[in-house]
């Protein structure tokens, strides 16, 4: 009875430390010359991306799906 108790425990406990994982979009992405246009939008500056093409071929273009963090929103003012 304490195997079935502690097994129901570790089932209900599990969904809890469990976080979804989400997708990355970052601002620049490489486009490799590697026969087929291979691309890696996981850069997040023109900079890093310029870098990781250099010596390889390619080019960095703007990542047209990003969508940066959003900003914060004014306080509402008070009435009073």
């Amino acid at each position: 009875m304490k195997i079935v108790a502690f097994v129901l425990a570790i089932v209900a406990v599990t969904p809890g430390l469990v976080t979804r994982a989400q997708a990355q979009n970052y601002p620049w992405c490489a486009v490799l010359n590697m026969g087929d246009a291979a691309y890696n939008c996981g850069f997040v500056s023109e900079a890093q991306c310029m870098a990781s093409v250099n010596g390889i071929g390619g080019f960095c273009q703007p990542n047209n799906l990003y969508q940066g963090p959003s900003a914060p929103r004014a306080p509402r003012p008070r009435q009073y």
